[in-house]
């Protein structure tokens, strides 16, 4: 990560950040580069959190054209950009956002990329891709202490995944604990610590996560797993079956085969249960009404969430979710939670 000053510029650029987190954190943030995959309508929702906030580079690498489809939640992409390579054709209103980020597209293929590729980022997100791919990726960069994120949305469904590496250091700003008083003729309460709220300290702060195949290959037929069962999300398991759709057929279930697509997924939500050694009952025939295509407010919320996840991660400023983040549009909630190793 680059040690850049922050120009007189700059500094009236990001005011309203540098006084919510602090110049250190702004100057982290503006020292990291970052490479985003994956150019739908989360992608822009995140690189327009990214570019605001105020990154020194971010890559947008996307090898697919624009479709009708493919631009519905995507406000980046001109409606006359049809055919148009999807990095490309963001390009021009990504870095209108923010002209002090360095905003470039790439039109490769993430899987055609060499593992030395990764090498230059600090932070790498990747959306619409395969599971193995990501795993890969996750390994790779957990060996040079590459922060890793991961997010979808599918229908009124989404997620992130974080992967901070085993020592993820941070700071938190906490109150300030006052010393209660020394005299003899105080009260036992006057001697008590006490919080001030008028005054706040920063504590240093560390967190371990796990690796990405760790967090999907959770073991959930012991009997201890079983007893926690009502406890992890539905959204997990169902991202499960999402992820082996698109492993299986290579792209994700699509409105314009909504009949055959619904089967193969119901199918796949059997398969994928049974193995795991649960029910298929876990996940009602009726969740494949609501996972196909992206939602445009769904895309808001999650490429809020995930932006600012990567935000807090490169800042190093307050605690991060770790390691799951499920929203569920048709509850209008979200929930985090862990899974892997501890």
């Amino acid at each position: 990560m680059e040690d850049n000053l922050i120009s007189e510029e700059e500094a009236a650029q990001y005011d309203r950040q540098i006084r919510l987190w602090g110049l250190d954190a702004q100057k982290r943030l503006r020292g990291s580069r970052v490479l985003f995959v994956g150019l739908r309508g989360l992608g822009a929702e995140v690189a327009k959190n990214l570019i605001l906030a105020g990154v020194k580079g971010l890559t947008l690498l996307d090898h697919e054209q624009v479709t009708e489809e493919s631009r519905r939640a995507q406000f980046l992409i001109p409606v006359d950009a049809d055919g148009q390579n999807q990095a490309q054709a963001s390009l021009e209103r990504a870095q209108l956002l923010n002209p002090m980020v360095e905003v470039k597209a790439d039109t490769d293929a993430v899987e055609s990329k060499p593992d030395d590729f990764f090498f230059q980022f600090d932070a790498v997100c990747l959306t619409r891709c395969s599971k193995d791919l990501m795993v890969r990726v996750d390994q790779l960069c957990a060996s040079r202490n590459i922060k890793v994120f991961c997010g979808d949305v599918y229908g009124y469904h989404g997620y992130m995944f974080s992967d901070l590496g085993q020592e993820h250091h941070y700071v938190e700003e906490k109150p300030k604990v006052v010393k209660g008083s020394n005299e003899a003729n105080d009260g036992p309460e006057a001697k008590k610590p006490k919080v001030d709220p008028s005054e706040t300290t920063m504590v240093k702060k560390t967190v371990s996560f796990c690796s990405l195949k760790a967090a999907l290959e959770v073991d959930c037929t012991n009997e201890k797993a079983k007893n926690n069962l009502k406890h992890i999300p539905v959204d997990y398991f169902l991202l499960q079956v999402l992820l082996k759709f698109r492993t299986d057929k290579g792209h994700d279930p699509q409105p314009d085969s909504f009949a055959e697509d619904s089967q193969l997924l119901l199918q796949i939500r059997d398969d994928v249960l049974e193995t795991m050694g649960l029910s298929s009952e876990l996940l009602p025939n009726t969740f494949v009404s609501y996972c196909f295509s992206e939602m445009a407010p769904v895309c808001a919320v999650v490429g809020g969430v995930l932006g600012q996840e990567i935000v807090k991660a490169l800042s190093q400023r307050d605690a991060p979710h770790r390691n799951f983040f499920f929203f569920d549009g048709l509850k209008g909630s979200g929930v985090v939670d862990y899974f892997g190793s501890k």
